[in-house]
């Protein structure tokens, strides 16, 4: 079979990632408020999300050595299969058990899904053209993924205010409508993810089952000696602990100042959301920009903490509109970021443990933002208000920034070359 060329791995990547995350940007609206409306507490919801994190990390570095060994193809199949089961069961729940439930296959699918496209992507292209920057296809990635994100949240909008079914509330339709993309999304993913492994290299599931350990322990082995690779997985950890203030607490913050209306919340949350994430998108333009300049390592080291500072400012200003500005500004950075840690920690794996390190970078973000969620929520209970909320975790993203160093220094002393190649900008 022969090697697709780049630009048609780029396209399929994209169309794949966009899917993918339209998903998810239907869902960010209501995630929080729906399980709220079918009579959770505050304290239930956190429990309930951080379940999520807890099954990841049990199963993320398994699942990411299944992918090495496996394929990538067949692991992201099995994930998109697992998702439909999670949103469905998430679709009818009406209690903390049910819920619980579908945080957990969720997790499931998180950690089937972490890894496999993004490393088919990178394998495929750096097959073909070994020396590609991978800060150009990773920032089109991103972009496409927030574009997506905000596509979705968009259509929250009209399906929240929409009510043609008797019996379903408005905040369940936009998960519905998730249910239906991730249906769709996994005959697509057979026809355009062709994955070319050398011959002997395709073992079946049982086969991959059995590599799992010695890909894990390459991957393992590798984290324990590169301080670059530890360090950027570290960055995941205090990252991925403050992701919930504005991931999903936002929506809660609005409630609170629309005097507790959830439905007027999620109305707004909607083109919120949206607009947020097509800042996002801008965001990873900005990123290729910052590489002129200061090159992936430093631009990495000042985004992380901006966006500490938007955090906080999320938690101490007033006002909705004041809230949503210091929300738009968190999600430029955001996706400037996001493509930036990819390429840094991209550039320290080959192909062989690549969707391994992948994993674990996902396996410690994961129940980071599990333990986030746990203490954020339960200050939110505690005070009254989430303001408290948003402060702890904007101090915590904004702790992460140097541990970007190691990388810093790697990109100066080893890497001139890719630099050079990030200030070239996109194609």
């Amino acid at each position: 079979m022969d090697l697709l060329p780049v630009a048609q791995v780029r396209s399929r990547y994209l169309i794949l990632i966009s899917l993918r995350w339209l998903a998810v940007g239907l869902v960010i609206p209501v995630q929080a408020l729906l399980p709220l409306a079918r009579g959770l507490s505050l304290a239930q919801l956190g429990v309930v999300m951080a379940i999520q994190g807890f099954v990841v990390l049990a199963l993320e570095l398994p699942t990411g050595g299944l992918t090495d060994a496996w394929g990538r193809r067949p692991v992201l199949v099995l994930a998109g299969v697992i998702g439909v089961a999670a949103t469905s069961l998430y679709f009818v729940a009406d209690s903390v058990a049910s819920f619980a439930v579908a945080s957990a296959l969720m997790g499931v699918f998180r950690a089937l899904d972490s890894g496999p496209l993004e490393a088919w992507f990178v394998d495929a292209t750096q097959a073909t053209v070994p020396d590609y920057p991978l800060e150009r296809g990773l920032s089109a990635g991103n972009a496409a993924l927030s574009i997506a994100i905000a596509a979705g949240s968009a259509l929250a909008l009209p399906l929240v205010s929409w009510q043609p079914f008797d019996g379903v509330e408005p905040l369940a339709l936009p998960v519905a409508a998730a249910l239906v993309v991730q249906i769709v999304l996994i005959p697509l993913t057979l026809v355009l993810m062709r994955e070319i492994r050398p011959a002997g290299e395709r073992p079946g599931v049982w086969s991959g089952i059995r590599e799992v350990p010695r890909v894990i322990g390459g991957g393992v082995a590798l984290l324990r000696r590169s301080r670059v690779v530890l360090a950027l997985v570290s960055v995941e950890l205090f990252w991925s602990f403050g992701m919930p203030a504005f991931e999903s607490l936002t929506p809660v913050r609005l409630s609170e100042l629309f005097d507790g209306d959830a439905d007027r919340a999620a109305a707004v949350i909607g083109p919120a959301g949206a607009a947020a994430w097509a800042a996002a998108a801008a965001g990873s333009a900005v990123a290729l920009l910052m590489t002129r300049w200061w090159g992936v390592a430093r631009s990495a080291v000042l985004l992380r903490l901006v966006q500490g500072a938007t955090v906080v400012t999320m938690g101490l200003i007033g006002g909705v509109v004041g809230l949503l500005t210091a929300f738009f500004a968190c999600y430029l950075v955001h996706g400037a970021s996001n493509a930036l840690h990819s390429t840094l920690l991209h550039r320290q794996v080959g192909p062989d443990h690549r969707a391994t390190v992948v994993s674990l970078n996902s396996m410690v973000s994961q129940p980071a933002a599990s333990v986030g969620v746990l203490v954020l929520t339960a200050v939110a209970d505690r005070t009254g208000d989430t303001s408290w909320s948003f402060v702890i975790a904007g101090v915590v993203i904004a702790i992460a920034a140097p541990l970007y160093l190691p990388a810093w220094r790697a990109e100066r002393e080893t890497a001139p070359a890719a630099v050079a190649q990030g200030a070239s900008g996109p194609t």
